[in-house]
């Protein structure tokens, strides 16, 4: 066997590595330098899921970053426990054929409950005070604290918010440099996800990305000399491309307004009753889910949503199965968003209605999945001193609410979800090693097979 290291780092294109990575693309030359064909839908937890598994959503059924859950009657979105992904995982594949395999499964969705023998992502401390502190999860015991006593506290609010940048990704980077080193495995799953937020914020064509590929293209450069030397083949691959978005889809707003969502007031703001709702959507970047639970109304949403301005196709059906993502998690229709355009979660038709959530990070309390977590309301003058009256009361120990995230969907100008639509925006597949037998466009599912080939040598 040989040591072989994954480095899934969303967002990345041919293009930009070939223009702004030159480290990458040595590798891809010496290797084998190709292009992903992507699952729809190209989302985190799905991707991960089918390169784990080697299967499409409607076997490992996991269909989005979150979906609704019908038996418990709720959305629920970023669950972390592997015990949802159905179907055998490449390391318990590998363990068939070696049963010393070894297996460092990092800041990989999801990312908790899994067989691997080492795993950790991201997990935030909840105080019972409504406080939120950075911390990470290890099922080691004392690994989490061991890796941030010599590395730092894992820097929670620059991995995701307002304040995401790359010092997330160099963190998760240094650490798994560090795992591997101490625990040796045989196959080590990376996640370094800077790319993608900072592309959400700004678009994929923004001048600034140029400078955050190269950022990038130096912190995997040094992962790979590193592993390198230790005698490691390297593959590194992109989930999924991005899109320049500039046209917001407020779909559940639109199926309130036929009377189908229903909602329920409280004083902390407006709640989409799911028990009365006819109709309601899940939304997830450039895909979204809805949920039609009387099917006596799916001709009349199915009309509506021909209707919805934005919209490009209606999976359902027939349609639905040859995508892969027929499964019990799905919703009666799915629809995508064209190139340009992608799904908010609003429900509620005036801002001074919506929940307190909406104005805060909380990506497990909000119906469905929402960017503008990553930009301060610019209605707030000056939204930096106010974060930080807000922290300084945090520290003080009184009850404070960070609601500074805006509620204008306008802002976020990068998306993904699709398919690419060309080789130049086609998300990488660059192996340290040439890789026989594998056209243009690698299938998504057979990345799987490819990894075991890399390590067992075949």
């Amino acid at each position: 066997m040989k040591p072989l290291v994954v480095i899934e780092t969303p967002g990345l294109t041919r293009a930009m590595v070939e223009a702004h990575a030159p480290g990458l693309a040595d590798l891809g030359r010496e290797g084998h330098f190709g292009t992903l064909d992507p699952i729809l839908p190209a989302l985190t937890m799905p991707v991960h899921s089918t390169l784990m598994t080697g299967s499409q959503p409607s076997r490992h059924g996991v269909v989005a970053n979150g979906w609704f859950v019908r038996s418990q009657n709720e959305v629920r979105m970023w669950q972390q426990s592997e015990r949802l992904v159905q179907g055998e995982r490449v390391w318990e594949s590998a363990k068939k054929r070696n049963s010393e395999f070894k297996c460092l499964k990092y800041f990989w969705w999801p990312g908790m409950a899994s067989t691997a023998d080492v795993f950790g992502n991201v997990r935030p401390i909840y105080y019972a005070d409504g406080r939120k502190g950075p911390d990470i999860y290890m099922n080691r015991q004392g690994l989490a604290e061991e890796i941030q006593s010599r590395f730092g506290t894992f820097p929670l609010f620059k991995f995701w918010g307002p304040g995401a940048d790359i010092t997330s990704t160099e963190w998760i980077a240094e650490t798994a440099r560090y795992l591997f080193d101490k625990e040796r495995p045989n196959l080590s799953l990376i996640y370094l996800p800077h790319l993608d937020y900072r592309q959400q914020t700004h678009g994929p064509s923004h001048e600034s990305i140029a400078e955050e590929v190269k950022a990038l293209n130096k912190v995997i450069t040094r992962l790979i000399d590193h592993f390198r030397s230790k005698g490691a083949e390297i593959l590194i691959l992109s989930g999924y491309h991005m899109n320049q978005v500039d046209t917001p889809i407020h779909l559940n707003r639109s199926l309130r307004e036929q009377g189908w969502l229903k909602v329920v007031r409280n004083p902390a703001g407006e709640l989409i009753d799911y028990g009365i709702s006819e109709a309601f959507a899940v939304a997830d970047h450039q895909l979204a889910h809805v949920y039609v639970p009387d099917d006596r109304i799916r001709p009349a949403v199915r009309e509506h949503l021909r209707s919805v301005e934005g919209i490009d196709e209606i999976l359902e059906g027939e349609s639905l199965s040859a995508a892969g993502l027929a499964h019990q998690n799905s919703g009666d229709f799915v629809v995508t968003a064209k190139s340009n355009s992608w799904f908010t979660y609003y429900y509620w038709q005036e801002d001074a209605a919506a929940p307190d959530f909406a104005r805060t990070v909380a990506i497990h309390d909000k119906p469905g999945y929402d960017p503008c977590e990553m930009f301060l309301d610019p209605s707030i003058p000056f939204p930096r001193l106010k974060v930080g009256w807000l922290l300084a009361k945090k520290s003080l120990g009184f009850r404070y609410n960070m609601n500074v995230i805006p509620l204008d969907a306008s802002l976020v100008r990068g998306s993904h979800g699709l398919k690419p639509t060309n080789e130049s925006s086609a998300p990488v597949f660059i192996a340290s090693q040439p890789i026989s037998g594998i056209a243009e466009g690698v299938p998504m599912v057979d990345v799987k097979k490819i990894m075991l080939r890399m390590i067992f040598g075949e």
